[in-house]
């Protein structure tokens, strides 16, 4: 069934591909299984996983997304615009998104591999005098450098992300430990309670349990649409739980 863009609560409905000049099937990132097999992707008004092994592409994806959307290839907000080093690929160019007619007062594209240079960058303007309070003050006031790299997660998620808004983000769990993905998953349904929309790319079986979430699992055939406990993150994941003297057995024979 067709969904209308009146009864969805979320801001953007639908990725869509764009084989415009400048596609070569052939080349990265175009030959990904992940980006090549589809047209369309709908997305859920709250939140959507996207999953998969290393080199699956989802990274690649969200970045395009976030690119679409608006947001600095290294990360941050929309009014953040630095670049550290060019290394974002040519997908965003081919990529158009749907939106609901409702608009995000809020967003931010979190990059785990280089929330280091938003930090940077972050002091870089707090020592130019420009009349304004330091920027630092809406992430909690204390330097991210300053803080474990899981605190400053924290610290972004509790004081930089006000709800109403539009969060990208790969590979959040990349800091946080079991007990702080907990805490992610608890500020993350408080930002949707206040109107929120999340894209996630991710490896955590914890994040991903996240009720009623949509899950991509990204493979060579293309994005399917799966659930929870049929991922391969949680089926090697509670099988390890349940029989690691034999996965250990297997892994860490002498030949």
């Amino acid at each position: 069934m067709e969904r209308s863009s009146f009864d969805f609560d979320g801001f953007v409905m639908d990725v869509f591909k764009d084989k415009k000049e400048g596609w070569q099937d052939k080349s990265y990132p175009f030959n990904l299984g992940s980006v090549k097999s589809w047209d369309r992707l709908e997305l859920h008004q709250n939140v959507t996983f996207f999953v998969g092994e290393n080199g699956s592409g989802k990274s690649t994806l969200i970045e395009a997304i976030a690119i679409a959307a608006g947001f600095n290839p290294e990360g941050a907000s929309k009014n953040f615009n630095f670049s550290t080093e060019e290394s974002h690929s040519p997908l965003s160019e081919h990529i158009r998104l749907s939106r609901a007619p409702k608009r995000n007062k809020d967003g931010y594209f979190l990059r785990a591999e280089s929330y280091f240079n938003v930090a940077s960058h972050i002091n870089a303007l707090d020592r130019e005098p420009f009349g304004g309070p330091p920027v630092i003050d809406s992430y909690g006031g204390v330097s991210l450098h300053e803080q474990s790299h899981g605190e400053s997660f924290m610290s972004l998620l509790l004081h930089r992300f006000g709800g109403d808004g539009l969060y990208i983000l790969d590979e959040p769990e990349a800091a946080l430990s079991p007990q702080r993905q907990l805490a992610f998953l608890s500020r993350m349904h408080e930002l949707i309670k206040q109107g929120s929309q999340f894209i996630i790319a991710t490896h955590s079986p914890i994040l991903m349990a996240y009720p009623d979430a949509w899950i991509y699992e990204l493979q060579e055939n293309g994005p399917l649409r799966t659930d929870w406990e049929n991922t391969e993150h949680v089926d090697i994941t509670r099988q390890f739980l349940k029989h690691p003297d034999n996965f250990l057995r297997i892994l860490l024979e002498d030949e």
